[in-house]
């Protein structure tokens, strides 16, 4: 890899940031150099510090470590994502044989010199022992390659030379820093110190030679690794298996299938329900069909800091296509041999340093697939994505290091230590549960203003949104609406004609590969048409049916499979209509369409219940709108009814609001908090229908 260091963008960052050091404007643009390559870190791994002099407020010049927050990503760090440390104070802990956990935490905090809700790196004493300005550390996949193999170290020093030192693992904290200095101690010259399973240190003066200094050392390894696998073939296929010509159905008919097996109970009791990330590249295809997939399933994670993510080991699931109708019964079977697994890994490790620690949940993150390639699971689609970034990096990584030797795991001793150390578990932090976290929810008729209001309340209660309609147009403005609102919502957005099943299944089958299933499904697509009996076209008559009710029956129809699959029920909210129940002149065709929507919902709910899907009904009315986001029925009847009754669009707004009991203008935003209360399961509650109208008499379900 080249180096992507640039003296006119350093300049240009310095001037960026005019109110602060250079070092600490030159310290950040670094920190996002290596950020910014998965061949170096991925997901908030890494750190990176710099030493700098300031006057404190009695004028007296005070040595400061600025070091990155702990699960601070690199690739986006700003300066004030680094936490200040009295470096004085932390160079004299290295006379202090040890620290626990808890007690090293209490000092760190007290180190602090400005106020921060970050906590230092766990690697602060290290950075503080080394005596340069700029420290940085990285888990360079070339790097725990060479760590991995039987003679890594001898190997580490054989490939970067005489001025890079490699040192046995050792856990993060004060003696990996004590170790680390008394290297360098020994040998002034050095430029690096690779940690074994770890990664390595870089150091330098300046920004740019302690990372052109890191640079080179992976280039250096990469090119060795490069040179003892060339012609080398990194996998040994099985004569048994080979690719599936149609792999894209058969991960969506898995994917839900593993989301569903994964599902658990979580503290708070509600259901913990996973995303999953998809990734089929054709080395990791390759990789699903060699002998050598059970052993690098296996085999454990690459560096313990990615235990976090994706556990030590991997499932690997030996499934073909025509046991689909065996797949609930083959995941079950190696999940809980899974689960088996990991109960023994936590009772064998919890007890030896006499600490109390409550199991994690036992279950499997990444999921290796013959034919389909790397499932990932995660509670959330930043979660799902780290497992899968970093399952793609090990598996590669341990195909390398077979080829060049052999690769050896880490010692589950060191995983356990790791995965529950209270520093490491603190990167991830720990916030209530949003009332519909993990759900995934699909919108039929996106694009307009009732679609967009329920996205924003399922996406304020933590759920991730698919939108869909038919006019991509309307479709794009609602998710840039939202997307504003909700810069770290998952909002994806899919076109699906609700009049064609196929388009619906197929819009299904994207969600399944793309998120992982569905849980809450709400049929509100929708057109009107304004005619007496008498003047209703016929055509215009199947066209209304055919959105309004063959379309809700399309959507209800084609997510039960994906509700089979799952086997953790789920819910069908359907956007009805007041005039179910208080229909209008000249609003027969919608009307009519409306009621025939309701009955198969009705309907619907007597059938789905056994698999434990609830089918509900909303019976909202005149919700216009707003100016983002219109109504695309109010679009169409809004005029004619304001000519009718001589208003302008104010005043047909205020003849609806004033016609309802609580004179209450109904918006968007209520016909989505009535779908939260259904999708979050609060009563037992189905077949319901709930007016979200302000109150009309007339439209009283009976």
């Amino acid at each position: 890899m080249a180096s992507a260091y640039n003296k006119t963008r350093a300049r240009n960052f310095i001037k960026h940031y005019p109110n602060i050091a250079k070092e600490m404007a030159l310290r950040t643009y670094t920190s996002r150099l290596i950020g910014a390559d998965p061949n170096l870190v991925l997901h908030g791994g890494g750190n990176t510090s710099v030493k700098l002099k300031h006057k404190n407020i009695l004028g007296e010049d005070q040595e400061i470590l600025f070091i990155k927050g702990s699960g601070v990503d690199l690739a986006t760090i700003e300066p004030e994502r680094f936490v200040a440390l009295d470096l004085t104070f932390l160079k004299k802990f290295r006379r202090l044989d040890k620290l626990e956990d808890a007690e090293m935490e209490n000092q760190l905090q007290i180190c602090k010199l400005l106020p921060s809700a970050l906590s230092p790196s766990v690697e602060s004493f290290l950075h503080a022992f080394l005596p340069h300005r700029y420290v940085d550390h990285c888990h360079a996949d070339s790097i725990l390659i060479l760590t991995s193999q039987p003679n890594g170290p001898d190997m580490v020093r054989d490939v970067l030379g005489p001025r890079v030192a490699a040192l046995p693992y050792c856990m993060s904290g004060l003696p990996l820093a004590k170790k680390v200095a008394s290297a360098y101690d020994q040998n002034p010259d050095l430029e690096a110190i690779v940690i074994g399973n770890h990664g390595i240190f870089t150091f330098g003066e300046d920004a740019a030679t302690s990372y052109t200094r890191m640079i080179d050392c992976v280039n250096r390894a990469a090119a060795f690794i490069k040179s003892k696998i060339k012609g080398h073939a990194w996998v040994t296929p099985r004569e048994d298996l080979t690719p599936f010509e149609e792999s894209k159905p058969l991960a969506a008919v898995f994917a839900p299938s593993i989301r569903g097996a994964c599902a658990h109970p979580g503290p708070d009791g509600r259901l913990c329900r996973f995303r999953v990330e998809f990734r089929s590249t054709p080395d990791l295809v390759d990789a699903s069909l060699s002998r050598e997939a059970p052993t690098l399933c296996d085999s454990g994670v690459l560096t313990p800091d990615h235990v976090t993510y994706t556990k030590n080991r991997y499932a690997y699931i030996r499934w073909l296509p025509d046991q689909v109708d065996d797949l609930a019964v083959t995941l079950r079977r190696e999940i809980d041999k899974f689960v088996a697994e990991y109960h023994r890994y936590f009772k064998e490790h919890a007890g030896l340093d006499g600490r109390e620690r409550q199991e994690s949940d036992p279950f499997p993150r990444v999921f290796l697939v013959p034919g389909l390639g790397v499932f990932a699971l995660g509670l959330s689609r930043r979660e799902a994505g780290a497992a899968a970034d970093i399952a793609e990096h090990t598996i590669r990584a341990k195909l390398q290091a077979g080829a060049i030797g052999a690769y050896v795991p880490i010692a589950d001793s060191h995983i356990f230590e790791m995965e529950y150390w209270r520093l490491q578990q603190k990167k991830v932090p720990k916030r209530p549960r949003p009332l519909l976290q993990g759900q995934i929810a699909l919108i039929t008729g996106g694009g307009g203003a009732i679609g967009c209001g329920i996205a924003d309340r399922l996406l304020a209660a933590g759920a991730a949104v698919v939108l869909s309609d038919i006019d991509e147009s309307r479709l794009q403005k609602v998710g840039v609406v939202l997307k504003d609102r909700y810069p770290a919502g998952e909002i994806e957005s899919i076109p699906i004609d609700v009049t064609d099943y196929p388009s619906v299944t197929s819009a299904y089958e994207e969600i399944s590969r793309r998120l992982g299933g569905i849980d809450i499904v709400v049929p509100n697509a929708g057109i009107a048409h304004v005619a007496r009996i008498e003047d209703l076209d016929p055509q215009k008559l199947d066209q209304v049916i055919d959105v309004n009710f063959k379309g809700t029956f399309n959507t209800i129809k084609a997510a039960i499979p994906v509700f089979k699959r799952q086997g953790t029920g789920g819910n069908v909210v359907v956007i009805s209509s007041k005039n179910v129940f208080d229909p209008g002149a000249a609003f027969g065709a919608y009307s009519a369409s409306k009621a025939g929507a309701h009955q198969i919902s009705k309907i619907a709910a007597l059938e789905l219940a056994p698999l434990g899907v609830r089918v509900n009904m909303i019976n909202p009315d005149a919700v216009f709108g707003d100016e983002n986001i219109s109504s695309k029925l109010w679009d169409l009847v809004g005029p004619d009814r304001m000519k009718s009754r001589g208003l302008d669009y104010e005043g047909l707004k205020a003849y609806y609001q004033n016609r309802n009991l609580l004179k209450a203008e109904v918006q968007a935003e209520h016909v989505g908090n009535a779908v939260v209360f259904f999708a979050s399961d609060q009563t037992p509650t189905t077949g319901a229908s709930l007016p979200v109208d302000g109150g009309i008499a007339a439209a009283f379900p009976r």
